[in-house]
């Protein structure tokens, strides 16, 4: 019995190896509602049935009034003003208003990222000011840093594909419910 017991802690043990080290503990919490929102260009990101679809979404201002803006690796944009229930809601949207989603396209069910939208090599949120130095999307699930030209491979987790090593895209725990569903990343 103490033998089977021992196994089975180990196994368990080697299953979670890594896992700890997946998201990171940076500061980021949205939550958008699409089945009030309605919109395409997220919705496309959100569908499970589109891998390979990734959505940048960042937040302006216009005439007094916020927006979230969104814009896919497939070059569709769009923006949608917040609603009254958006406006009670925090918003951080990652380390400097920007976040990417999506599912990616090289795993069985897919599986749904959220990543930071600024390079994880060349920014530096502890460094004022800050200055950005956002990721470039291109159809085919990759971002590039046009500062230190390393690629990443959204598709696969934001591992680095082309340049110098370093540190893979950084990740947020993320949840949609569907294309037209709640999307919620933290």
């Amino acid at each position: 019995m103490k033998k089977i017991l021992i196994l089975a802690l180990s196994v368990l043990l080697c299953a979670c190896e890594g896992a700890q080290n997946e998201f990171t503990i940076g500061e980021c919490y949205v939550v958008i509602d699409n089945s009030v929102h309605q919109d395409p260009t997220l919705a496309s990101a959100m569908n499970s049935m589109a891998p390979g679809i990734f959505c940048r979404i960042k937040q302006t201002m216009k005439g007094g009034a916020v927006y979230y803006v969104f814009a896919s690796n497939m070059g569709g944009s769009s923006e949608s003003v917040l609603n009254a229930l958006d406006q009670r809601r925090s918003v951080m949207l990652g380390y400097n208003n920007g976040i990417i989603v999506g599912f990616g396209s090289m795993d069985v069910p897919p599986v749904f990222y959220a990543y930071d939208d600024e390079c994880p090599n060349c920014f530096d949120p502890e460094v004022l000011p800050m200055r950005s130095k956002k990721l470039t999307l291109n159809s085919s699930g990759m971002a590039e840093c046009a500062v230190c030209h390393r690629q990443y491979n959204m598709n696969t987790g934001g591992n680095i594909v082309s340049g110098d090593g370093g540190k893979k895209m950084t990740r947020y725990r993320g949840m949609t419910t569907g294309a037209f569903g709640v999307l919620s990343v933290n």
